[in-house]
């Protein structure tokens, strides 16, 4: 398994975590379009918001990250939100309920 993390912050970063959790219908499609995608999460932040994959592989995180940012340039690009600070790497234990 491998997972990204994109932490947004500055400015425009809580207008796009608004603008994602108002298009929920639309990221869940985009999303579910990631190969070897296993989860994937938005979470609201003081300073904006940080989204997490989870996939079968490094090639399907990377993908997960050029979706997310050709969604943004689509949707978003009017937000002016600063680019994301993205964490990757090999995930070694998951829990789940």
């Amino acid at each position: 398994m491998y997972g990204v993390m994109r932490s947004y912050s500055g400015e425009g970063a809580k207008k796009l975590a608004a603008l994602l959790e108002e298009r929920k219908a639309d990221i869940e499609t985009v999303i579910r379009g990631v190969p070897g995608l296993i989860s994937w999460g938005l979470m609201r932040t003081p300073d904006g918001c940080t989204t997490f994959t989870l996939c079968k592989d490094k090639a399907g995180a990377d993908n997960s990250v050029t979706i997310a940012r050709d969604w943004i340039k689509q949707n978003a690009s009017d937000i002016n939100a600063s680019a994301p600070t993205i964490i990757e790497g090999p995930v070694s234990m998951r829990v789940t309920a």
